[in-house]
C-alpha cells in the first residue's frame, strides 16, 4: 500500500474502497472482504445509508481500529445539526472518523462545515473535507474557514483528469480523492480504450488495474465500489508496477474534459432538502 500525507500531518492509504450504491448487507460483505485483504480505507457516507453495516464489518474483521482509515460524509440535511456527527459516530459504533467531508455544496455549506471544524478540535474527527464543489465554492471554505481541508472528493477519471483543479488543490496543499475513478458503475468505455487494454497486455494486469495505478500515480486517493470479492481483491492489486511518463502522457490524451455526472442548481436545491433515513437503516 502507499500513502499519501494529508495537511495536518495525518497518513492516508491512496487506495480504498467506495461503498456507494451498496445495500447494506452488500457493504458490509464488501468492507469485510477488503479488510481481510490488505485494505485499510473505507469510504461511506450518511446518504449511503449503510454506515451500521460498514461499522459492523469494521468490527467483524478483528482488526485495530487504528489499522482502519475509515472516512464518510455529511449530507446537506444535516449541516446544522449540531448532533448529526455524535449520531454519525454512534451509526459506525466507532469514537472517531479519520475524515469527514460535506458531501455537496448545497445548503447552508459554513454552518456544516462549521461542525466539522468543531469535532475536530474536539478529536472526534482526524481530519476534515468537502466533496462535489468547484473552486469558486472552495475558496468560499478556504476564505471562511478556520481549520483547512484537507482533501476534496471529485468525480475523476482519463476522460476528466481534473487538471485545472488538481493544480489549484496543489497550491493550497489539499488532496484530490476520485469518485468515478472507472468511469462509473456499470460504465465500460475507459476500460475498452485501445491504449488502457494494451497496457493490460503489457503489465499483465486488467484494465481496472491500468486505470486505478494512473489515479494512484497523479496521487490522487482512489476508492473503486465493489460488491464482488474478485474485483475488490483484484483492485488493490495495483503497487507491483508503475506506468512510464509516457504512458501516463498516451492515457492523458484520452481526456475529454467532461464529466459524466452533470451537477445543477436544480440538483442542488434536491440536495438541500432531501433526508435519507439513517435511522431506519439496517
Amino acid at each position: 500500500m502507499d500513502y499519501i500525507t494529508l495537511n495536518n500531518g495525518v497518513k492516508m492509504p491512496i487506495m480504498g474502497l467506495g461503498t456507494y450504491l451498496l445495500s447494506p448487507d452488500e457493504a458490509e460483505n464488501a468492507v469485510f472482504i477488503a479488510l481481510n485483504n490488505g485494505y485499510e480505507l473505507i469510504d461511506t457516507a450518511n446518504a449511503y445509508v449503510n454506515e451500521k453495516a460498514v461499522g459492523r464489518a469494521i468490527k467483524k474483521s478483528g482488526l485495530p481500529r487504528d489499522n482502519i482509515f475509515l472516512e464518510t460524509k455529511l449530507w446537506p440535511c444535516f449541516y446544522k445539526d449540531d448532533k448529526a456527527i455524535n449520531k454519525t459516530l454512534k451509526r459506525l459504533d466507532v469514537d472517531y472518523i479519520d475524515l469527514m467531508i460535506l458531501h455537496q455544496p448545497a445548503g447552508d455549506i459554513l454552518s456544516g462545515y462549521r461542525l466539522l471544524e468543531k469535532a475536530y478540535k474536539e478529536g472526534k474527527l482526524k481530519a476534515i473535507g468537502i466533496s462535489n464543489f468547484n473552486i469558486d465554492e472552495i475558496k468560499t471554505i478556504l476564505n471562511n474557514c478556520e481549520i483547512k481541508p484537507a482533501l476534496i472528493q471529485v468525480e475523476a477519471h482519463p476522460y476528466y483528469p481534473q487538471d485545472e483543479l488538481n493544480d489549484f488543490l496543489k497550491k493550497e496543499n489539499i488532496v484530490l480523492q476520485s469518485w468515478f475513478p472507472l468511469g462509473g458503475r456499470g460504465n465500460h468505455s475507459i476500460l475498452e480504450e485501445p491504449i488502457i487494454k494494451q497496457l493490460a497486455i503489457k503489465y499483465h494486469k486488467s484494465p481496472a488495474q491500468i486505470v486505478l495505478r494512473w489515479h494512484t500515480q497523479k496521487n490522487y486517493v482512489v476508492i473503486p465500489g465493489s460488491k464482488t470479492k474478485s474485483h475488490i481483491i483484484d483492485n488493490i492489486n495495483i503497487f507491483d508496477f508503475t506506468l512510464t511518463n509516457e504512458e501516463m502522457i498516451l492515457i492523458k490524451s484520452l481526456a475529454k474534459d467532461k464529466p459524466f455526472y452533470v451537477r445543477d442548481e436544480q440538483a442542488l436545491k434536491y440536495y438541500e432538502t432531501w433526508h435519507p433515513d439513517v435511522e431506519g437503516q439496517k
